[in-house]
């Protein structure tokens, strides 16, 4: 007699195949890739700053052996990158992307993305700060984390009070984000070094610490995070539930690296 496991997990659903649909620049240093097909007319709107994970073609592999390989594997390279747009009604997404040029497949990818390229889509999952219900707000990103900080505030009530805080290598990188007009917005250039920078824990430490309960959406480079986490979580002693805080990425690192170093 069979018995039903009912601890056993549900099978993901299978990859779905996107096209794009545009890409290019938005910033010298951002590349916004428009993906399309109807396939993500299933997704739930409001997904804006969830996670997703892109599977991506080898540069020349023709659709028909890619859409095989979603299908039978071995699994494509694989990046995790955050929903920055979704119209569900057309049936597009907006994918971010920090260019590195060659240095990393999903840069190379996007970098060279054309109408009609392709890649594979998983996902998305939830979104980081599902709901709002804080007195004040803290919000900081390096390049990495503009997707999802922008989403998040973009998301917020209208009468929403905080600080967010965006680090960028130039200046002409700076976004036009629809934030509350409660939420000030710093944008700290700083140009890429190969350190860990301290200017974002350095502010932060300078504000003026309000009353009230407070939540954040912080994300970025691991070793500016664990100082931040640090901070806030121990010295200021934020409730967990209150602060999403994370590592995207490590200097030195690859993502598969940085995800075996995190686990």
């Amino acid at each position: 007699m069979n018995i039903l496991n009912e601890s056993r997990k549900p099978a993901r659903p299978a990859p779905r195949l996107l096209l794009v649909k545009s890409a290019g620049r938005i910033t010298p240093n951002m590349i916004r890739v428009t993906l399309h097909s109807a396939d993500l007319g299933d997704i739930v709107e409001g997904c804006e700053g969830a996670n997703c994970k892109l599977m991506l073609p080898e540069q020349d592999q023709p659709l028909e052996d890619f859409s095989r390989q979603l299908t039978d594997g071995p699994r494509p390279t694989t990046r995790t990158y955050t929903v920055r747009h979704f119209r569900k009604e057309a049936c597009e997404m907006d994918i971010d992307f920090v260019a590195h040029g060659d240095y990393g497949p999903a840069s190379a990818w996007a970098a060279r993305a054309r109408p009609g390229d392709f890649c594979g889509f998983a996902g998305p999952g939830r979104v980081k700060v599902p709901s709002f219900y804080a007195d004040w707000y803290l919000l900081a990103a390096d390049m990495s984390a503009i997707p999802v900080v922008a989403a998040t505030l973009e998301a917020m009530p209208q009468d929403a009070r905080g600080v967010a805080i965006f680090e960028i290598p130039t200046a002409a990188d700076r976004q036009t984000i629809v934030a509350p007009t409660g939420v000030r917005q710093h944008w700290i250039v700083t140009p890429e070094t190969g350190q860990p920078s301290p200017l974002q824990e350095r502010l932060i430490r300078e504000i003026d610490w309000p009353d009230g309960r407070v939540q954040t959406c912080i994300a970025g480079e691991s070793s500016v995070i664990n100082g931040l986490r640090q901070y806030l979580q121990v010295e200021r002693g934020l409730p967990r539930d209150d602060t999403y805080i994370s590592g995207y990425w490590k200097i030195g690192l690859v993502e598969d690296e940085h995800q075996n170093m995190k686990r």
